[in-house]
């Protein structure tokens, strides 16, 4: 039995529930209990806050944690990364009142800064030979500098649209965070081809995220002007039709590409385009 360790509530329990779910692992829903086992998978979930999820999964209490890679970083424990999950994006950013005038980072020498990852602050400001007075908060950051508790503040920034309502601006952007999917470092030989089996699973998923299924009927004669134009992972599906000279073309596309992709094959005499989502695709 695999052990993960889960954030209890927010965005990235949201986000991770679903993975779970996408890859066919289904856990009960119950707000009232912590430790839950899947019904068809050899996972049990530990919901745990946060920040203590590294140090749960360093010290054996979990096998596995989703985290933000924010909070492991800044807990620095002795586990392993073991894939980037590609959800939950935010940064970890510098800010201060918007209508101070910045000059660079040598603005913040001598300043006070209020922050939850005093860790990854000291360090980066340790690494730039600039000295500042950190003041660790732990909740609503961003009002330090409006109750003059601080000259700036070290943050999460998602959006930016908390910052703009208390009269922020973002100026340094310290580093890129994402849900990541960390392990301890001695698990077992039985562990660890569960966590494969999950791993496969987990990478089917993200395969197909923004991926499209599409199928047309063109005229023969232009199929090799057609292939040309398709970005697809491999050679395209072709078979012909019951109607001479035309054939179908199955492939996949990817979303950020697809109008443009659309448009072209349209102009060489694609008809009839049928467009599915693919829920898994395996590699």
């Amino acid at each position: 039995m695999l052990r993960i360790a889960v954030q209890s509530k927010g965005r990235l329990f949201e986000e991770t529930m679903a993975l779970l779910q996408e890859a066919d692992i289904k856990i009960p829903s119950s707000k009232r209990i912590l430790l839950v086992q899947a019904s068809n998978f050899p996972v049990e979930v530990l919901f745990l806050r946060d920040d203590d999820i590294p140090q749960s999964v360093a010290n054996g209490i979990a096998d596995l944690g989703i985290v933000g890679e924010n909070e492991f970083v800044e807990r620095n424990e002795d586990a392993e990364i073991v894939k980037r999950l590609g959800f939950s994006k935010c940064r970890l950013s510098l800010a201060i009142p918007k209508d101070v005038d910045y000059p660079g980072l040598s603005w913040f020498e001598g300043r006070k800064i209020a922050t939850s990852y005093p860790g990854i602050l000291e360090r980066f400001m340790e690494k730039h030979g600039i000295h500042t007075d950190i003041h660790v908060i732990t909740g609503s950051v961003e009002i330090a500098p409006g109750i003059s508790l601080a000259d700036a503040i070290f943050d999460i920034v998602s959006s930016g649209s908390t910052l703009v309502s208390n009269r922020l601006k973002e100026v340094e952007v310290v580093m890129k965070s994402e849900a990541l999917l960390i392990g301890n470092k001695n698990l077992s030989e039985e562990k660890k081809a569960v966590l494969e089996e999950l791993l496969f699973r987990i990478d089917a998923v993200k395969a197909a995220e923004d991926k499209k299924y599409v199928l047309m009927n063109i005229p023969t004669e232009k199929l090799g002007e057609i292939i040309e134009v398709l970005p697809g992972m491999k050679s395209p599906t072709v078979m012909p039709l019951a109607q001479e000279g035309w054939s179908s073309v199955h492939t996949v596309l990817d979303q950020k590409c697809f109008w443009e992709i659309i448009g072209k094959l349209k102009a060489l005499g694609a008809e009839g385009i049928l467009v599915l989502p693919i829920e898994k695709m395996i590699l």
